[in-house]
């Protein structure tokens, strides 16, 4: 049975190569959950692709849960098994798809990490370590200027690379962001982020190409990348002391976290951050209450553990 099934499994995988252009990474996971699928229709004799009904895929669903896989992989695996089976349905291999109406078990939510506000200031404050060279210390201050505009303005990776000069208006502490879906939304700047940005817009004037608009640019002169810039701001936490991993968007959920936490204006955060829905916000009220559990438990009388005798 295998062989015939893991033929039809290839020629999927063949054509999302050709159709859809994933990359290899992406085909071979798809490799991998398919597979899967066939061991476990060869260990149930399940003869065939065809043969197969919906409680059969639940209770492939139901097996992978018991042996430890997470409800994110359960929900992808049985996102390429629903794939699958269309392309066999296309290819009139089957009649209709099993997989349709199987979904995996909800897994605990997810809260964003962020950094406090403590550690947030030690991370923007004066630079620690060696004294760098000239243009070290140049991109330095970009990457200074990045830091305080993400925090100050909770913008996205795209967003804030995306930045060009005509976006920013110093005079007024705004800047014009592009967010997803092309809608674009005024986001205040704050007064630090306004000198650091200041301080590297008077650098960049010499180290930009000709023509560029792009606020952050690379060595190169040009538009600065998603990835250089994601390196850049772990080796700047490094410098500062900051042992875990720092990243980008942890500047956006700290900025939404400490900003729910002082004003309670969930409606405000939202139209803050370009979130369309006010769902997606809400997962930041998740985190002031484990803020205000935690002054609970540390401050009232009725709250606090017995020290061990």
């Amino acid at each position: 049975m295998q062989d015939q099934e893991l033929g039809w499994v290839e020629r999927y995988l063949d054509s999302l190569a050709r159709e859809r252009r994933l990359s290899p990474h992406t085909i071979s996971a798809y490799r991998a959950d398919l597979v899967s699928l066939v061991n476990w229709l060869d260990a149930n004799a399940i003869a065939s692709f065809g043969s197969v009904i919906g409680q059969d895929i639940r209770r492939f669903a139901a097996e992978c849960h018991r042996d430890g896989l997470g409800p994110r992989s359960i929900q992808r695996r049985l996102s390429a098994v629903r794939g699958f089976y269309g392309y066999l349905a296309r290819e009139a291999a089957v009649r209709g798809n099993p997989a349709d109406d199987i979904r995996a078990p909800k897994g605990a939510k997810r809260l964003p990490k962020t950094l406090d506000v403590d550690q947030m200031a030690r991370l923007l404050g004066e630079r620690q370590g060696p004294t760098a060279s000239d243009a070290d210390e140049a991109l330095l201050c970009r990457d200074h200027a990045a830091l305080e505009l993400l925090y100050s303005s909770g913008l996205r990776l795209a967003e804030i690379l995306g930045l060009d000069l005509p976006d920013l208006d110093m005079k007024d502490h705004t800047a014009r962001v592009l967010g997803k879906g092309g809608k674009t939304r005024i986001v205040p700047v704050g007064r630090m982020a306004l000198r650091a940005l200041e301080h590297w817009l008077g650098i960049r004037t010499g180290l930009a190409a000709v023509g560029e608009q792009a606020v952050f640019i690379g060595r190169n002169g040009r538009r600065l990348g998603s990835r250089a810039l994601q390196l850049r701001v772990a080796a700047y936490a490094r410098r500062q002391g900051i042992t875990s991993h720092v990243h980008p968007h942890l500047f956006r959920h700290s900025f939404a976290s400490h900003l729910l936490e002082s004003s309670g204006d969930l409606r405000g955060v939202q139209e803050l951050l370009g979130h369309a829905n006010i769902s997606t916000t809400q997962v930041y009220t998740h985190l002031d209450f484990q803020h205000l559990a935690r002054t609970y438990d540390a401050s009232h009388p009725r709250a606090r553990r017995r020290a061990k005798p």
